[in-house]
């Protein structure tokens, strides 16, 4: 009897955890990608090697629960895709397909990498267009804020793209440079959507009030947004197209990329000073969920993007910001997972 009930315990908590999925749950697997990624930069491949094995589960995982979810509570997956405060989140699925695919490759799987490059650039194309037809025919005035950041989740998809992309794009034979010229549209693109998303989220953290509830860690993307975009660009610089036309325009994507790094870097004590005020001034307890991974991620990036940066720009300066960017960014990572941990500890059934 106590085997049953443990059994329908464990089933109805699954039938929960689907039900109510996080449509950012993916932000996950970004973190511990780009995490993973930065620890190989370092050196550190037995590190690298153990988050990579976590992303080997969590992404399969991640994946089955949100068919699972389109399946058996539709009407519930539906609503969060047709609201536009939510439909941005869907994105991490975007970058947790490239940031994944960014760890195949570096381990030789070069043939999965690029299946996953298009998988990604798939949803991509679809995501897009849907969400900004979303945001242009069903928005609502009271229900659409940007403060949040999560709308940016569409830039470090787009530019997820890039770095796996330019990746790649050998594999692909004589098509490699139609990727390497989709790649630098991409990288365009991200940066126009970033010039967009940033003006608005700017105007309304600078000139609107802003309560606790609305400083989430999402607000982080801001910065991780800016940092993939410099990622991206520094992958473009030190990676050879063979295309004249794209090798004249790199001193343009130099400067570009070089930019994007300071305005992320600017960002990130204004964001530590938002979260004193709401943890340390307010008072509101720091406990864990899911959006903390959207944190996350942007440390990574941040380790990573200045890393190929410092290589790109040939300034090694840079490279000791990095290394120290890299081990914050991993404790913050170890911190967020036992946060999680204890998280799913405690809503196991009792009588385990």
């Amino acid at each position: 009897m106590a085997r049953e009930a443990t059994l329908r315990g464990l089933v109805a908590g699954l039938n929960d955890l689907v039900a109510k999925l996080y449509p950012g749950c993916f932000a996950f697997v970004m973190a511990t990608g780009i995490v993973s990624h930065a620890m190989l930069i370092e050196g550190h491949r037995g590190w690298s090697d153990a988050l990579f094995a976590v992303n080997l589960i969590a992404y399969p995982w991640l994946l089955l629960l949100t068919l699972l979810r389109v399946v058996l509570f539709c009407s519930n997956f539906w609503a969060d895709f047709t609201n536009p405060r939510l439909v941005f989140s869907f994105f991490t699925l975007v970058a947790a397909t490239a940031v994944f695919g960014l760890g195949m490759n570096s381990r030789g799987h070069v043939a999965i990498a690029s299946a996953l490059w298009m998988t990604a650039l798939t949803l991509w194309v679809v995501l897009m267009y849907f969400s900004f037809g979303l945001l242009i025919f069903l928005k609502k005035a009271q229900g659409v804020k940007v403060v949040h950041g999560a709308w940016l989740n569409a830039v470090v998809g787009t530019q997820s793209l890039v770095l796996l992309g330019a990746a790649v794009a050998h594999a692909f034979g004589g098509l490699s440079p139609t990727i390497f010229m989709v790649s630098h549209w991409l990288w365009g693109i991200g940066l126009g959507l970033y010039t967009i998303f940033i003006a608005l989220f700017a105007y309304h953290l600078f000139f609107f009030d802003v309560e606790p509830e609305d400083l989430t860690p999402l607000l982080w993307i801001v910065m991780g947004a800016a940092a993939i975009s410099t990622n991206a660009g520094s992958v473009l610089i030190s990676t050879d197209s063979g295309i004249p036309f794209l090798d004249s325009i790199r001193p343009f994507v130099e400067g570009v990329t070089l930019l994007m790094w300071a305005w992320g870097t600017w960002w990130i004590p204004l964001l530590l000073l938002l979260g004193v005020w709401k943890h340390g001034i307010r008072g509101v307890p720091l406990t864990y969920s899911p959006e903390l991974w959207s944190l996350v991620f942007p440390l990574g990036m941040y380790a990573v993007a200045t890393a190929n940066l410092s290589l790109a720009v040939d300034f090694p300066l840079l490279r000791l910001v990095s290394s120290v960017m890299i081990w914050v960014a991993f404790a913050v990572w170890a911190v967020t997972a036992f946060g999680l941990a204890k998280a799913t500890w405690q809503h196991l059934p009792r009588s385990m």
